[in-house]
């Protein structure tokens, strides 16, 4: 089942803008029980390659997890994704802890996260949006989710706070906090001034606990749907071995290699795909790989059918001697693959295929 958490919101649906007008948001609300409306909007992040630099930046880690705006008003809690879906139903541990606290009223922006093993699960995530209540019951109790806040739109006295800068919004989450955070379940995300720590964030930060830096502007208000945050993804590289390609649509060249790595057994297997590569360099990459052509070219886990990436011929792909190495960028690994496509750095003719292993995309 696709992640509800991570859809865009479309504005045409004429979501309420509080950051921009709060009377128009507070009369929106007026006809429910929260001091916004549920289908109030987070703010965005827009993407670049470095953070941003000056007095007029906060810097916040990026967790990786599931977007959450949660609602609480007396005894009732709504917990809404990004695309502004429900998802209480898919956490009911987070939304009968926030029912429970004190604070009889607010609206909160943060991450929810799941630990398995002392590290993040995104696949854990993942596996509680179930169709089962039962199922989605027993996973609580197995892993327990928690709700990592970094943003206030509304405290606990009922005062809207999107029009107000963020060190106002800020100070008024660390005392939610200090009345109402719970060890493991309902946290504070740290956050710095110093641009040299947040970069050191990008390289040194709990290995898999982050997926990069958000810079936030300090004078400027809660942007309800806007991109007015900028975000920087921790990259990293790892040496692949070509397994396979594709070819492009309606195409007798390249459009894709499938990438692979040895595990401990000494097997190939599929770990994700680059289509990086640029129109000078297809025409000879196809005579190279098309004399490679050899079955099977991944001895374990090959590519499976259609994907989203690829179109009409997405099913199909070419096996190759797995000979050639070549370095990617990537952003993240779930299960042992790459969550998205990854950046083609550079070819490693250095490089043995079989020093191509795991052990450069597993945690250390």
């Amino acid at each position: 089942m696709p992640s509800p958490a991570h859809g865009k919101p479309t504005k045409a649906a004429g979501r309420p803008r509080p950051g921009r007008n709060a009377r128009a948001a507070t009369d929106a609300a007026s006809a429910g029980a929260f001091a916004l409306p549920v289908s109030t909007a987070p703010t965005e992040a827009r993407s670049a390659t470095e953070l941003p630099s000056g007095g007029a930046w906060q810097y916040e880690p990026k967790w990786d997890g599931f977007r959450c705006l949660a609602f609480k008003s007396g005894e009732e809690v709504d917990l809404r994704a990004k695309s502004g879906k429900p998802l209480g139903r898919f956490f009911p541990e987070v939304t009968a802890l926030l029912r429970r606290l004190n604070a009889p009223q607010f609206v909160l922006d943060g991450e929810l996260v799941i630990e398995v093993d002392g590290r993040l699960s995104f696949d854990a995530l993942q596996m509680r949006l179930h169709p089962a209540a039962s199922r989605v019951e027993k996973l609580a109790q197995q892993t327990p989710a928690r709700l990592i806040l970094f943003d206030m739109l509304v405290d606990a006295k009922g005062a809207i706070l999107t029009d107000k800068p963020l060190p106002i919004r800020r100070a008024a989450l660390e005392a939610f906090a200090a009345k109402n955070a719970v060890p493991d379940k309902l946290e504070l995300s740290p956050f710095t001034l110093d641009r040299q720590e947040a970069e050191r964030w990008l390289t040194s930060w709990e290995a898999g606990a982050t997926d990069g830096v958000v810079a936030k502007r300090r004078d400027g208000p809660y942007e309800c749907g806007e991109r007015a945050m900028v975000k920087v993804k921790r990259l990293k590289t790892a040496d692949c071995v070509v397994g396979g390609f594709r070819y492009e649509s309606d195409s007798n060249e390249v459009g894709s290699l499938l990438l692979g790595l040895y595990d401990s057994d000494g097997t190939l297997n599929h770990v994700g795909f680059t289509a990086t590569i640029s129109d000078k360099e297809r025409p000879a990459l196809t005579r190279r790989l098309e004399a490679l052509l050899e079955p099977p070219g991944f001895t374990g886990k090959a590519p499976g059918g259609p994907s989203r990436w690829s179109t009409e011929r997405s099913g199909e792909w070419e096996p190759v001697r797995p000979e050639l190495v070549v370095e990617v960028r990537f952003d993240h690994v779930s299960s042992r693959r790459f969550r998205h496509g990854t950046k083609l750095m550079r070819w490693r003719p250095d490089k043995d295929p079989r020093q191509c292993t795991y052990e450069q995309i597993e945690p250390r």
